[in-house]
């Protein structure tokens, strides 16, 4: 498992459902995709149902700060959402959820919750799922591509450039096959757009 920064924690007030019996699926959606941080027994496409990836989250840690936030995906209501799922065998179930959970939810932004969705072979599971909290200062609602670029441009934080997990994002959406206009647009709308 990788280890979390040291400023990293979990937020008091952060929402964290029980976790199941048994193994424990985890939803990536973002930068899970290429970075899960965990051990993992297997991963497959997901689809979630009832709610929809979004560039929605002003970062103020880990691609921006509160003075010059950044912007992350989070899952948003509505809609649909491809992914992936990670199956994490039931002994690594707690120490990947608390590494989860300290670094996804450093602010409680995130609302941790274990929902249904159906896998690429057609198993029906609940997994560890990220809904962004519409009541939480650093949700951004929805904003123009332009405007989100301007974000994404020079925001750095503690895990690097809201622009690499922008176009990071975007490569690995594309290596699963799905595409993203939105995000997509954002990336058009930066200043120098190339890698």
């Amino acid at each position: 498992m990788t280890s979390i920064h040291p400023r990293l924690s979990v937020h008091r007030d952060a929402v964290r459902p029980p976790l199941p019996e048994g193994d424990l699926w985890v939803f990536a959606y973002g930068s899970l995709l290429w970075n899960p941080g965990f051990d993992y027994l297997e991963h497959q496409e997901a689809h979630l149902f009832g709610y929809h990836r979004a560039l929605c989250v002003w970062s103020h840690v880990h691609r921006g700060t509160a003075e010059a936030p950044g912007m992350v995906l989070g899952l948003d209501r509505g809609g649909s959402c491809r992914g992936r799922a990670y199956r994490v065998a039931s002994k690594d179930r707690q120490a990947a959820a608390d590494y989860l959970y300290a670094r996804e939810m450093p602010t409680p932004v995130y609302r941790a919750r274990l929902h249904p969705m159906r896998l690429a072979d057609g198993r029906r599971i609940r997994a560890l799922t990220f809904i962004v909290d519409h009541g939480h200062p650093q949700y951004a609602g929805r904003i123009s591509p332009a405007q989100a670029a301007n974000h994404v441009a020079g925001a750095e934080g503690l895990s690097g450039s809201s622009r690499d997990y922008l176009f990071n994002t975007l490569r690995h959406l594309q290596a699963l096959g799905i595409q993203d206009p939105h995000l997509q647009a954002v990336a058009d709308a930066l200043p120098d757009r190339h890698q």
